[in-house]
């Protein structure tokens, strides 16, 4: 078995780990902090196989930007909700332990000796090649995911918008000095 052989399932398990903990948790700011170490690890496993470029496109687009809109609507469905515990380090345990085999896993693939004889074919997917082939292949299905994440972000507005209208949300009638 290779160096690469063993780096791959190495981020195959923390990639099942990290999104079986991100499903199983009942804190949602939990479930999107495991969810990002998924996302990283699948950012690893495209650039260990030759494509830094969706390698970048993963971090940017889905540990970057697809987070900070599953973090605005955790926060506008009402985190609020939530029992508010304090930081307990118990509950991050779990997340450390997944981020420091990340960074050991990730490490161990962009730091090894160049003169081992673990030596991967390159193989890269130039972003012209990438772009042509996705918009003359399956154009479709990129139209229809950027259509759905539209409707999931419109829905999730509408849903923080309308948890507090019409629910005694109307200020109260302001007391005068002289009732004191």
């Amino acid at each position: 078995m290779t160096l690469y052989a063993v780096v791959f399932y190495l981020i195959a398990a923390l990639i099942l780990a990290s999104t079986g903990m991100a499903i199983t948790r009942r804190n949602p700011v939990h479930a999107v902090v495991y969810l990002v170490i998924s996302f990283l690890g699948s950012a690893l496993l495209f650039y260990i196989l030759g494509a830094p470029f969706l390698a970048a496109l993963e971090v940017i687009i889905y540990a970057g930007a697809m987070m900070v809109l599953f973090l605005f609507v955790v926060m506008m469905l009402g985190v609020e909700a939530m029992e508010r515990r304090g930081f307990s380090l118990t509950d991050w345990i779990p997340a450390l332990v997944l981020g420091l085999l990340f960074v050991a896993v990730a490490g161990l693939a962009v730091f090894q000796d160049p003169s081992s004889r673990a030596v991967l074919r390159l193989a890269t997917a130039m972003p012209a090649t990438f772009g042509r082939y996705i918009f003359e292949h399956d154009w479709l299905a990129v139209e229809i995911i950027s259509i759905l994440l539209l409707v999931g972000l419109v829905a999730a507005v509408q849903l923080g918008r309308g948890k507090g209208e019409g629910k005694g949300m109307e200020t109260p009638p302001r007391k005068s000095g002289k009732e004191v």
